[in-house]
């Protein structure tokens, strides 16, 4: 009597007869008509609790044929001639193929599910606990989605002529069955985080935890107890406060509600149609969604709609969209190179020079780049798509003082520090900027030592001279002569005279130092 006692208890205890069926490994037909003596008796699944001793009872009163467990299948008597035979093939061969030898060679009539049952109760020390599959309780409503992704075939763009391979991503709420497809080209992150944040608009909420595959485009490293987390993946769950559980590495039982449903989609979604584009790929796949997957009979469900029961009972329990829009941003992990620059697509954007040979974090948005080294933030740019963005306060600035200090920054600098100064450097600049700029930022520099207003001073007697170059105005402050007029209105050649005797020039060489550069 084990067998419809068992029946009858999960029976009893509101398991759809689909469900008791898979569990103890019989037809769904034999689960009713063991249960029929009981619905006529007036009994419903969900009343008062009886014992096994009772359902024993019950069960034998409206079965008495099958009293005797033996007797129940006759076919026992007849497998059990062969007992020796079979002990010795389970030992290199699986129950199916030993029942398939007997059937084949030695007319065994029993069929391969009296042979199982009979196998599992003569020789249990035989049964590979691998191949058992524990049933999954049911899901609470919201509390589960799974997912998954597949190949769905080949595509011809008829805008190109290109043979591209379509994927799909899939959501299937653990409760209602009720089904999300995102058809997509590619199998990146960006597309595995949009094609969540679609589903979940789908849905109209979000549901409380996530079963997905371990892809690198979610889970970085797979572990039992400590999944590593893809960054933008760990940023969108928590913006939608939803945990991310991932499956076990290579355990497609994990999710099982998605893992069935691959096979289903390919053939009665994709085969055989015709496709625009992307585009339309993922509105039919929508439409198809609600429209048949949604309203098909679904056995697991008793005959329900996945879309309706997903109405009544799952989309109050799942948790409201955020109100903020969720920003999409992929996440990678260039190196700073010697230049100072890291590469994030095909672009190359500047970070501070003391960050040369480190791994920074890239957050890129649709129009923001951001750099992190750990949780702090080092630098941000505009997004371009091609090209560089340099930042030149990211180099040390004794290296870029060439680059920073420009004809226009050197003229306005010069009409600062004093009119002689000014047109001593648009003298300079005059003839050929970039060719006199190290000159003229030279003539700007010496009023770090001397002053503005020595500075041009000398820039004044230099001019009267007739020889307003770099070396003369410098000759001039170090000897301390700006002022001293004695000396302004001699002919140009005096100019030469200025450097003074030999000792001075000695004590120039000494002091010159290279001009900023």
């Amino acid at each position: 009597m084990i067998d419809v006692v068992e029946i009858l208890q999960h029976w009893h205890a509101g398991r759809p007869k689909t469900v008791v069926a898979a569990s103890v490994g019989v037809d769904v037909k034999t689960v009713r008509k063991y249960v029929a003596p009981a619905e006529t008796a007036g009994m419903a699944p969900g009343g008062p609790p009886l014992g096994r001793a009772e359902w024993a009872g019950l069960a034998q009163g409206w079965f008495p044929e099958l009293v005797d467990a033996q007797a129940r299948s006759k076919s026992f008597g007849e497998i059990d001639r062969f007992r020796a035979q079979i002990g010795e093939m389970l030992e290199t061969n699986t129950v199916t193929t030993v029942w398939q030898r007997l059937h084949d060679e030695s007319g065994l009539g029993a069929s391969l599910t009296s042979f199982r049952r009979y196998v599992w109760r003569e020789f249990p020390e035989k049964i590979d606990e691998s191949k058992v599959t524990v049933l999954r309780p049911e899901v609470p409503a919201g509390e589960e989605v799974q997912i998954d992704y597949g190949f769905l075939g080949n595509w011809v763009d008829p805008a190109t002529g290109r043979v591209r391979r379509v994927w799909a991503f899939v959501m299937v709420m653990a409760c209602s069955r009720f089904m999300f497809v995102r058809p997509v080209l590619r199998m990146d992150q960006t597309s595995w985080v949009a094609a969540h944040v679609a589903g979940f608009e789908f849905f109209a909420g979000v549901p409380r935890r996530l079963v997905s595959d371990n892809l690198k485009t979610g889970v970085i490293k797979a572990d039992l107890y400590d999944p590593k987390l893809n960054r933008a993946y760990a940023e969108m769950a928590e913006h939608y406060q939803v945990l991310i559980d991932p499956a076990r590495a290579a355990k497609p039982k994990d999710k099982p509600r998605v893992e069935r449903q691959m096979p289903y989609i390919r053939d009665s979604f994709w085969r055989g149609r015709t496709w625009s584009g992307v585009g339309d790929m993922q509105s039919g796949a929508v439409a198809w969604c609600r429209e048949v997957a949604g309203a098909r009979t679904h056995r697991s469900l008793e005959g329900a709609a996945p879309s309706k029961v997903f109405e009544a009972v799952e989309l109050p329990a799942l948790t409201p969209l955020p109100v903020s829009e969720f920003v999409l941003a992929s996440w990678s992990s260039p190196k700073v190179g010697p230049d100072c620059h890291v590469k994030v697509g095909k672009a190359l954007y500047s970070v501070p020079w003391r960050h040369i040979g480190a791994h920074v974090d890239a957050r890129v948005t649709e129009t923001v780049v951001e750099f992190f080294l750990g949780a702090q933030l080092i630098k941000t740019h505009v997004r371009i798509e091609r090209g560089r963005q340099t930042d030149w306060g990211d180099y040390p600035p004794e290296k870029v003082a060439f680059f920073m200090r420009t004809p226009v920054w050197c003229r306005k600098k010069a009409a600062e520090l004093g009119p002689n100064v000014a047109e001593i450097v648009d003298g300079l600049l005059a003839g050929g900027a970039l060719h006199h700029l190290r000159a003229a930022q030279g003539v700007i520099g010496l009023a770090d030592k001397h002053g503005a207003g020595r500075l041009d001073a000398a820039c004044a007697r230099a001019a009267a001279v007739g020889d307003p170059g770099y070396r003369t105005i410098k000759g001039i402050l170090v000897a301390g002569t700006e002022t001293d007029i004695t000396n302004a209105a001699r002919p140009p050649a005096a100019a030469a005279h200025l450097h003074g005797p030999a000792s001075l020039l000695a004590h120039l060489e000494a002091d010159d130092v290279e001009v900023a550069g």
